[in-house]
């Protein structure tokens, strides 16, 4: 346990937790809880309640801070144990999922140097993706870390028997040939190594955090089957590399080619007097949502996205859009395709043989402190 405490104490003097209040809350109470055998009481509304002050009623739901600072905190300590300088040292996780921190020795650690008392947790062998990255100054120690830290280390031999929602809803891109390419906007406003924008919202580098969020997620369907992929700003991607293989689409206003290859959806995205919306062309009328602002410094209360599946015509390749007016909006329309229930909740709107057809979903969400809340189903076509 002191071996534990003082680790816990070398990550807090790290530049990465002491330039935030919360993030070294959440990690000092995770781990001093479970230190003391209350890890099974490390709950949402508990940690709200005792690590943030917050009312013992209050909603969790409309006030995300737990899961926000939690993946954040993941994030942090993956990029702190990335740096070779740090390899030797005991490590604490907090695994995807989960606000119960684990701790471990590396393997490279020497022996000797092993704390008497402390259980060794034995990690079972991960696989990791294949990927080329293009990268245009993100600001984190490798995007690949961050992967790990939302679960791209899927254990082998885990496979559900019976194929999940999830599965079933990325199948084309996870069986589809040729590497899956993942192509986000790069905000033409970003400045490499800036933690915000100058409309105060997160960046990684020249990524939205919103983005990285997103990108993070939507690759661990494809890490239990071995599949290829790369990352490309949407600046970098050509046509004949789109037509190589699967495609999934990060982000709408600032990628070129969610735009252009949803401007014949029933669902997409278009700018009217330079006002950006989310419009249904269902409908003998278009119908358009926009961004609400409320409150007397009129800050961003509720966002809009779009989640598609479909085959692309133009390309020939199965194509996932995930993509929201702004980066809020884009990280719960990834929470769409990535937690079973949310999907469900999609799916719920939909015929029985959707796996079959082309399907889109328009995604609505509302921000609260500059974080996304749950995704809510406004809109759901087949065809």
């Amino acid at each position: 346990m002191a071996a534990i405490r003082i680790q816990l104490e070398r990550l807090l003097a790290h530049p990465l937790f002491t330039n935030s209040k919360r993030y070294p809350a959440l990690l000092s109470y995770a781990v001093e809880q479970t230190l003391l055998g209350n890890a099974a009481a490390l709950k949402e509304r508990v940690i709200g309640v005792e690590a943030f002050g917050r009312a013992h009623d209050y909603d969790p739901n409309l006030d995300p801070v737990v899961r926000t600072c939690a993946a954040e905190v993941r994030r942090r300590l993956v990029q702190y144990y990335y740096d070779p300088a740090h390899s030797g040292e005991l490590v604490i996780e907090l695994g995807a999922g989960s606000y119960i921190p684990t701790f471990r020795i590396p393997e490279s650690a020497p022996r000797a140097e092993e704390p008497s008392g402390l259980d060794r947790t034995v990690a079972e062998e991960a696989v990791v993706p294949s990927a080329r990255w293009r990268s245009w100054g993100i600001g984190l120690a490798g995007v690949a870390a961050l992967l790990s830290a939302f679960g791209t280390g899927v254990l082998v031999g885990r496979l559900p028997k019976a194929p999940s929602n999830v599965d079933i809803f990325w199948e084309p891109i996870t069986s589809g040939p040729g590497p899956v390419t993942y192509c986000l906007g790069k905000p033409v406003d970003a400045v490499d190594g800036q933690e915000t924008s100058p409309e105060g919202r997160l960046r990684s580098g020249g990524l939205d955090a919103f983005d990285v969020v997103t990108l993070a997620r939507t690759t661990t369907p494809l890490v239990p089957r071995h599949v290829t992929f790369r990352m490309l700003a949407d600046s970098d991607v050509t046509f004949a590399q789109l037509r190589e293989g699967p495609v999934v689409l990060i982000g709408a206003f600032d990628n070129v080619w969610t735009l252009r290859l949803t401007q014949d959806l029933p669902f997409g995205f278009e700018t009217q007097d330079g006002v950006r919306e989310v419009v249904d062309r269902t409908g003998p009328t278009p119908r358009f949502w926009t961004l609400e602002r409320t409150g007397p410094d009129q800050r961003l209360a509720v966002d809009y996205a779009i989640v598609a599946r479909i085959h692309d015509k133009t390309t020939g390749q199965p194509v996932i859009v995930i993509a929201g007016i702004l980066g809020e909006g884009t990280e719960a329309a990834s929470e769409a395709v990535y937690n079973p229930v949310y999907l469900d909740a999609i799916l719920a709107k939909a015929p029985e043989n959707w796996d079959r057809l082309n399907l889109e979903a328009i995604i609505r969400t509302k921000v609260i402190q500059g974080h996304p809340g749950p995704p809510e189903i406004v809109a759901v076509d087949t065809w």
